[in-house]
């Protein structure tokens, strides 16, 4: 007999959770620049913010929801390894994404880059090259 499992399948053990201001646009965002899947949305009782929603990028799942009274939102950091790093940094850039830094190979063996989006949240993505 196979033993009741502690998570929903297909979840990683860890998911970040993202606290902003427009939940709705930092999906929109989520999907359009890592193919993010959305997988539920939950409306607050007042029927305009979003209180819980998740998006899969790959084999992982981040959890957001918008800020409000107890719940501000809060500048976060989140670290995404992407096929192709320069492509999704442009693409975030040209969606109106600030750059932190431009991809760059450096001592390890990673080219990567970071991008803030517009609803506080620094993106780092990154390639394994060697």
């Amino acid at each position: 007999m196979k033993a009741k499992s502690y998570k929903p399948d297909s979840y990683s053990t860890v998911s970040p959770y993202l606290v902003v201001p427009d939940a709705a646009a930092a999906i929109e965002f989520l999907k359009k620049i890592f193919s993010a899947q959305e997988l539920r949305r939950f409306p607050a009782s007042d029927g305009k913010r979003i209180m819980h929603a998740e998006v899969r990028i790959e084999d992982s799942v981040i959890m957001l929801g918008d800020a409000c009274e107890g719940w501000p939102a809060m500048a976060s950091h989140v670290h995404v390894y992407v096929p192709d790093v320069d492509a999704v940094f442009q693409a975030a850039i040209k969606a109106g994404a600030g750059s932190l830094q431009k991809p760059v190979k450096k001592e390890d063996e990673d080219k990567r880059g970071g991008f803030g989006d517009p609803w506080g949240t620094s993106w780092w993505v990154a390639t394994k090259v060697e």
